[in-house]
């Protein structure tokens, strides 16, 4: 079905907008795969907060032409899929490296994050960052750690001295 020229624009404004607000973004070749294939990749990228689009490449084109993502636009040719991380930089390339582990006719062409287009190969790396909840659990581990053994060793003659104090209360009780 042909789309007309209102559509078109409503698509590019579309792109443009959520391309603005995206972390990252992955642009895979989907080539291949069946409805329900790509009707499973949505709904894991719809329960991951990752926007998902088939659009065609002149229209991805135009809408990422005034965002940081407008590296890509080289790397787009063939049927893509692209994939943009709303609310963590590491979603579309989790849900992307993870489906395309899965089904082999996905394939992943181009990522970009923040603007720097990345190689396909650093998919995986990107997809191993930590979430925004695991990064400060991480953070806070590594805050709280100093303070806990500060606090263990404070702690460490008042133990040693009632250990003490009770052994030698236990070795007069026996004599």
């Amino acid at each position: 079905m042909a789309l007309g020229l209102e559509q078109k624009k409503q698509i590019v404004e579309e792109v443009r907008q959520v391309a603005s607000g995206a972390y990252a973004a992955v642009a895979s070749e989907y080539r291949g795969l069946t409805v329900a294939e790509l009707e499973q990749l949505r709904v894991q990228a719809r329960q991951s907060g990752v926007y998902l689009r088939v659009v065609r490449n002149t229209l991805a084109r135009r809408a990422l032409d005034e965002t940081e993502f407008a590296c890509m636009s080289d790397g787009l040719t063939g049927p893509m899929i692209l994939a943009f991380s709303l609310e963590d930089p590491g979603a579309a390339a989790r849900i992307v490296h993870k489906f395309s582990k899965e089904n082999e006719l996905l394939v992943p062409k181009v990522v970009a994050l923040s603007g720097k287009l990345l190689s396909p190969a650093e998919l995986e790396a990107l997809s191993k960052m930590p979430t925004k909840d695991q990064a400060i659990s991480m953070l806070m581990g590594t805050m709280k750690a100093p303070v806990q053994k500060l606090a263990a060793t404070l702690a460490a003659p008042h133990g040693k001295l009632v250990r003490t104090l009770l052994a030698v209360k236990q070795a007069k009780e026996a004599a």
